[in-house]
């Protein structure tokens, strides 16, 4: 799967991706809307992690499903 799939998916992946960063809102991620550097940006902020580790985190996020 890469990010246009998930973009396109993101109403049925949003849980999923709920499971994985429980502490974004769920506000949060719905205005994301699957778009992966806001979603690095979300993440980053939230989780004290450098956007370099989000990117690769989110790469093998996705590479899971």
């Amino acid at each position: 799967m890469n990010w246009d799939q998930i973009k396109g998916n993101w109403t049925q992946m949003k849980g999923e991706f709920r499971e994985e960063y429980g502490e974004l809102t769920d506000d949060e991620i719905e205005q994301a809307k699957g778009e992966r550097e806001q979603l690095v940006g979300l993440i980053s902020e939230k989780y004290g992690k450098a956007k370099l580790e989000v990117q690769k985190e989110l790469d093998e996020w996705v590479n899971k499903r």
